[in-house]
């Protein structure tokens, strides 16, 4: 199971859409609202549909603004569909940040309200854990050979979650987070270095055993079936912490797992921020973005991708 690309000419050519900043009308006929503005600086390099690397404040007091805004709009159903991949990446980075900033992220959280400081806690400390999980490892000098692409679309995805539920009582928020953490809800298109692959990143060993894979590994409806599957082999309707170590042997793994799911069970609106999160690679050149149409059959050097493309790390 995967744990949580010289030149890329694909990327350059690739057709993007760029958010709309204008009111829409959403498929019942009201009237969608635009989100916050978020920070901008029109000096920043942009990727090809538009967008700069989110940017996050300084001032803790301005960060907590920030994120109440973002998550309001992000649960809001009149929010413009157009805001939303900016809203759901705004969201991540700020934990990202935050995540490995002790001080700042505890004035943050101090002048969040307390429905909100709950949900950033459970941020906070889903990402902490996978941060642990790497603490000795050094950062990579080069990109992954991955193809990223988008997504099913969420209410796909969610009535796979939901099916997946109903025919072996895995919670569905279990699922949808071991989604998330293992492909970024099946962006990457890849195979680890274990040779996992998929959306569900199976090893093609574990696919194979009788009663588990069906289908096809690379296909979202299939892989997720098969993932409840394999966690009621390994004991997860007993206990689901003994399934998810079956599927990665490291309790800093079953723990931002739970931390995800857990956010997602008080209150699965939460599932529309996560669903627009975008690849993020740790790499000896900082936290680097890694867009829909990054498509590289070798790695390559971080230090080229980021030469060609500026847009990808924070300024």
């Amino acid at each position: 199971m995967l744990i949580s690309v010289g030149v890329l000419s694909v990327i350059g050519s690739v057709a993007f859409n760029a958010p709309s900043t204008t009111n829409e009308l959403d498929s019942k006929g009201k009237t969608a609202s635009k989100g916050p503005n978020l920070p901008s600086d029109p000096e920043l390099p942009v990727m090809a549909d538009g967008r700069h690397y989110p940017i996050v404040p300084a001032d803790p007091g301005e960060i907590a603004s920030l994120l109440i805004d973002v998550e309001k709009a992000l649960e809001d159903s009149s929010t413009s569909k157009a805001e939303l991949p900016s809203l759901g990446h705004q969201q991540q980075v700020i934990y990202r940040v935050l995540s490995k900033d002790i001080k700042t992220s505890e004035q943050v959280l101090t002048k969040l309200p307390e429905r909100w400081r709950q949900v950033a806690k459970r941020h906070l400390a889903a990402r902490r854990e996978f941060l642990s999980m790497h603490r000795n490892s050094n950062r990579p000098h080069l990109l992954p050979a991955w193809r990223i692409i988008p997504p099913e679309p969420a209410e796909k995805l969610l009535s796979y979650y939901r099916k997946a539920e109903a025919a072996t009582g895995i919670d569905w928020e279990v699922l949808a987070a071991l989604n998330l953490v293992e492909t970024g809800m099946g962006r990457i298109d890849g195979v680890s270095v274990a040779n996992a692959q998929g959306p569900m990143q199976f090893l093609p060993s574990t696919w194979s055993e009788h009663g588990i894979g069906e289908g096809d590994i690379r296909d979202p409806h299939d892989a997720i079936q098969a993932a409840a599957r394999y966690l009621v082999r390994r004991g997860g309707l007993q206990d689901i912490r003994k399934g998810l170590w079956g599927y990665n042997n490291s309790d800093h793994y079953v723990k931002a797992v739970l931390e995800y799911a857990a956010l997602l069970k008080e209150d699965p609106r939460a599932l529309t921020g996560l669903y627009y999160w975008e690849i993020h690679f740790a790499s000896e050149m900082g936290d680097l973005w890694l867009p829909v149409g990054y498509n590289q059959s070798k790695p390559i050097p971080a230090s080229s991708y980021l030469k060609q493309f500026p847009a990808s790390k924070a300024k």
